[in-house]
């Protein structure tokens, strides 16, 4: 009876840590890291390791913050620096962590009408597709990929009420077969444009520029301004991918044996 008791004691002090566990991890992230297989890869091995189950809710990156804002999720894994920095500054992140790297590139019709693969830099290839009216298809959807497209424009001095411009509102996947479809130019992330090349009549027109790269972070949520999320599931899966394990996945990576992504991470962050 003594022994009965005892075991049914320690499973009360116990259910607490086992409730948690059982409790998903919210993950609110960019379309590119889900189109491109990258979570579909890495997270059942988070899942085996830690027990905890992870869902994810792939949006653009302005989309993934503002949840993490709202306080709708337990994490986000974006990238773009400027408004990750101010996600942080306003209080809502914590612990960013730079996780892994991988660049945009222009692609387009291999006829290249703009005359893109001559550009001298990313900004001058944008100017040439302004400066031909030539289609244009833009995310349009505060994501990572179209504040980079912004910036660029910028950069070119031009604006983007030309005649060939485009703005769908979706993520990548659809961005890509869109633009295959018209056969007008976009910027990309290669990770889900190799994922998705077979199904694609684009070039790579562009690569290369430093102003291309993409960085991602992971960016866990404030415990004072929403003390009731899952912090624990968050805390392990940011660690777990920051880990000699999650690094070294990311960096295995492959799709059509091209590697998509290279792990940043420094232990002395």
């Amino acid at each position: 009876m003594k022994r009965t008791l005892s075991k049914v004691l320690l499973l009360l002090a116990l259910m607490p840590g086992l409730a948690l566990a059982n409790e998903p991890v919210r993950l609110a992230t960019t379309t590119s890291t889900d189109n491109s297989g990258l979570l579909a890869y890495l997270l059942p091995e988070f899942e085996k390791a830690s027990g905890y189950s992870v869902q994810v809710i792939a949006t653009g990156t302005g989309k993934a913050l503002r949840h993490g804002r709202n306080g709708d999720v337990d994490v986000v894994m974006t990238h773009a620096p400027s408004a990750e920095a101010k996600f942080v500054e306003d209080g809502f992140g914590r612990l960013p962590r730079q996780l892994m790297v991988n660049d945009f590139i222009l692609l387009g019709p291999a006829s290249d009408p703009a005359d893109v693969a001559s550009a001298r830099s990313a900004a001058d290839a944008m100017r040439r597709i302004h400066d031909a009216q030539a289609p244009f298809v833009s995310r349009g959807d505060e994501s990572g990929t179209h504040i980079k497209e912004l910036a660029l424009w910028r950069a070119a001095r031009v604006n983007t009420n030309f005649t060939g411009y485009s703005a769908i509102g979706q993520g990548m996947g659809p961005a890509l077969l869109t633009a295959s479809e018209m056969q007008g130019y976009l910027l990309a992330d290669r990770g889900t444009y190799l994922a998705f090349k077979d199904k694609l009549n684009l070039a790579v027109l562009y690569q290369g520029d430093a102003n291309l790269m993409n960085p991602y972070q992971v960016i866990l949520i404030n415990t004072t301004t929403y003390p009731d999320l899952n912090h624990a599931g968050a805390e392990a899966l940011s660690d777990w991918l920051v880990s000699e394990k999650g690094q070294q996945m990311i960096n295995d990576f492959k799709v059509s044996g091209e590697q998509l992504f290279r792990a940043t991470y420094k232990a002395t962050e």
